[in-house]
């Protein structure tokens, strides 16, 4: 289906989801609940719309990637730079996936001076062998998938244990005076320390030595799939939910409360107005309170998080005068426009239940940070579970949020 062939389906399903949608509200307004049919009819438009809408942003990124090897050997430019001084061009990355590759399945790299020379370009100073930047693409491709907080948060490559950095948590104080009146001492605004510590993930597949010898597919593309699913998911996770104990700290552990200068690691919490819903009068008015709970410097990027079933409720929300206030973005082709802002999907936010924080609103590229440490290693391990070789892969990511201000909750409750 071309793309064109896409977007029209996509406003095709649009228009039919407002028309089922609408008697159901006409029905729930007549008899106070709509029928079961329409609310089935309902719910398969919206899922129908939902596989529109990911079928599309799956085309136009496709349409977006560079050749994947011009990619891949970029990639492992960026990665190599640290702890490589040499040139890194297009053939010196073709020889280290070869050797790599060799690697991987008999662990006979060595086996020549050339193979060792490819793979010391991509050796840690401990002696890990860095994984090859398609893996380290894929991965970053699957997470983007999964964990959308890294599209909208910022992400920063570090070379130690930790990022640091300064809240400014005040202001200096001030007053008139006049031409000859005494000028007393004023307070002086105190600042505050923040400190990420990058976390170790791992995963640790494994294959027979006879599958790696005999195999016709490509053993490290599936090795690749195994292993970034598993980080991914982890990432997923701990950026929305993690408990920041060897792990990141996710958005939702904070509690509630407005920030401050007296108490700054408090995140803002609004009410939906009834407990797991939107209240059954005016339900949008707390979308609108949640919007501007927000101070007006973040809301030029800020974006809604919510997960696909919430979503699906949003949709079916209209203002006072009847108009949706979530509406399809047929230009960019993906996530759609609530009061006017993005919407993102994300999976780990929980689905609507009594005080559950359903939705988040932001700016989250100043509201929350992710560290990546740089390289992903992977160790051949032919002999502790023979005949097994496992692949013991690790990678060191860090998260939490460091701006308060920028990130507010909605919580289901009344």
């Amino acid at each position: 289906m071309t793309q064109d062939s896409q977007l029209t389906e996509l406003y095709r399903s649009f228009e039919l989801f407002k028309e089922a949608n609408d008697q159901r509200l006409r029905e729930i307004e007549a008899k106070g609940n709509a029928d079961p049919l329409t609310e089935i009819k309902v719910n398969r438009l919206n899922e129908r719309f939902d596989t529109l809408e990911t079928a599309m942003r799956r085309s136009a990124r496709a349409a977006e990637q560079k050749s994947d090897e011009e990619r891949e050997a970029q990639l492992f430019a960026v990665e190599r730079k640290y702890s490589y001084s040499g040139d890194l061009d297009l053939k010196t990355y073709r020889h280290y996936k070869a050797a790599l590759s060799k690697y991987l399945r008999k662990n006979n790299a060595g086996s020549n001076l050339d193979e060792i020379k490819a793979l010391s370009v991509g050796s840690d100073p401990d002696g890990g062998f860095a994984v090859p930047p398609d893996m380290g693409g894929r991965i970053v491709e699957l997470v983007y998938e999964t964990s959308p907080i890294r599209q909208v948060a910022n992400v920063v490559t570090i070379g130690s244990d930790a990022l640091e950095g300064i809240n400014d948590l005040g202001q200096p104080d001030s007053g008139w005076v006049g031409e000859t009146d005494t000028r007393s001492d004023t307070a002086t605004p105190q600042i505050g320390e923040w400190r990420i510590l990058v976390h170790e993930q791992y995963a640790e597949p494994s294959a027979t030595q006879k599958l790696l010898d005999d195999a016709m597919f490509d053993v490290e593309g599936y090795l690749t799939k195994k292993i970034a699913d598993r980080l991914s998911r982890m990432e997923n996770t701990a950026f929305v939910a993690g408990n920041g104990i060897r792990q990141p700290r996710g958005i939702l552990t904070y509690p509630a409360g407005v920030p401050g200068s007296a108490s700054f690691n408090v995140i803002e919490q609004i009410h939906s107005g009834a407990a797991g819903a939107f209240s059954s009068t005016a339900p949008g008015d707390a979308l609108i309170s949640l919007v501007y709970a927000l101070k007006a410097p973040y809301r030029d990027k800020a974006v809604f998080l919510m997960a696909r079933e919430t979503l699906g409720e949003v949709r079916k929300l209209k203002d006072s005068m009847g108009r949706y206030l979530w509406q399809p973005d047929f230009q960019m082709r993906q996530g759609g426009h609530l009061l006017g802002f993005n919407v993102v999907e994300a999976a780990d936010m929980p689905a609507m239940a009594a005080n559950s924080l359903s939705i988040a609103f932001g700016d989250f590229s100043q509201g929350y940070q992710i560290v990546d440490r740089i390289g992903i290693r992977i160790l051949r391990d032919a002999f502790t579970a023979k005949p097994y070789v496992k692949f013991y892969t690790t990678k060191r990511v860090g998260g939490d949020v460091i701006n308060f201000e920028a990130i507010k909750l909605m919580t289901f409750a009344a």
